[in-house]
């Protein structure tokens, strides 16, 4: 954690109030995920966001500010922000006393069994074109006031209800998941029906449809299919099935002790090498000891919700 001093000099200095965890530092491992970090920060000391995707944050005491690009906005206790990892602001405590945070991290990549592809990329976008502070509530909100709730006591127990309940805070806090509508062009237009696709079908769905299938149900070649999703996703069809596999493997890893054959074979390779060779391209490491650097720890859960059917399919 960085903080400043009066001095104008920079000291690292934990502000937790449990050891600092990797969410907030800016982390190269497995990074927290619907999990309620509590730290503080001293006077006049900053801090920013050290994890990717969004973050909700709670003022539980103490006073600051948040300084943005258009100026700063005071923090008293119990306001709450929405950030994104894109967005370029600082929260530095008042010079009277310590601020205390509450904070947790939304990965959209990490919720393929509750929100679709065309989502995920709805979000994708939302962060990477934030620019500001996404949403500040004061503490009289309702907003503010449930997640005061759910985030009172020292240590809040680790359950799916919470975090449900924080997902849900999240999500009204954005102001609910609704991807931009395109203007309808003809319903012959196999663009359309890809957008539409992409809209509602979920991560898992997807990872086990073949190019074929896909071409299938957008009614067009498989070639034209190919393109359009590479257009509107930013990368390949391989590359996108690729990336779901690694992510539910990934979690699978963290939050399990499964055998890794039995994650390779759940995550929908058939075969282990394949899968050691992919995930060892994608993060470097091989998934043993990708496990030992990132297992399972208090607040993950193993995530269930992924079924494949055990095959790669091209």
């Amino acid at each position: 954690m960085k903080a400043v001093r009066s001095d104008g000099r920079r000291r690292e200095e934990s502000c937790a109030t449990n050891p600092v965890t990797p969410a907030i530092r800016k982390s190269r491992g497995h990074e927290a995920h619907l999990a309620i970090q509590a730290f503080n920060v001293p006077p006049g000391g900053e801090w920013t966001i050290g994890q990717p995707g969004w973050t909700v944050a709670l003022v539980s005491g103490g006073n600051g500010y948040c300084l943005t690009s258009k100026g700063h906005v005071e923090l008293p206790t119990g306001s709450m922000l929405l950030l994104s990892d894109h967005s370029p602001m600082v929260i530095r405590a008042s010079l009277l006393g310590e601020m205390s945070l509450r904070t947790f991290g939304i990965i959209p990549s990490r919720l393929p069994g509750l929100i679709t592809v065309g989502e995920q990329e709805f979000l994708k976008g939302a962060a990477v074109q934030s620019h500001n502070l996404i949403r500040l509530e004061l503490p009289e909100s309702p907003l503010a006031g449930r997640l005061k709730e759910l985030c009172a006591g020292p240590n809040p127990p680790v359950s799916l209800l919470l975090r449900l309940q924080l997902l849900q805070v999240f999500v009204e806090a954005l102001g609910g998941v609704r991807p931009a509508a395109s203007p309808p062009p003809n319903s012959a237009d196999a663009r359309k029906r890809l957008q539409d696709l992409l809209q509602t079908v979920a991560p898992s769905e997807l990872a086990e449809m073949t190019l074929c299938e896909l071409a299938r149900r957008a009614g067009c070649t498989a070639r034209h299919a190919s393109r359009i999703f590479s257009e509107l996703t930013g990368m390949s069809f391989r590359e996108k099935r690729a990336e779901i596999r690694m992510n539910h493997a990934r979690e699978l890893l963290a939050g399990g002790n499964s055998k890794v054959v039995d994650v390779a074979l759940e995550s929908g390779y058939k075969s282990l090498s394949l899968f050691n060779l992919t995930f060892s391209r994608r993060f470097g490491v091989s998934p043993g000891l990708w496990r030992k650097k990132n297992g399972t720890s208090a607040h993950r859960a193993s995530p269930r919700s992924l079924k494949f059917s055990g095959t790669t399919r091209s």
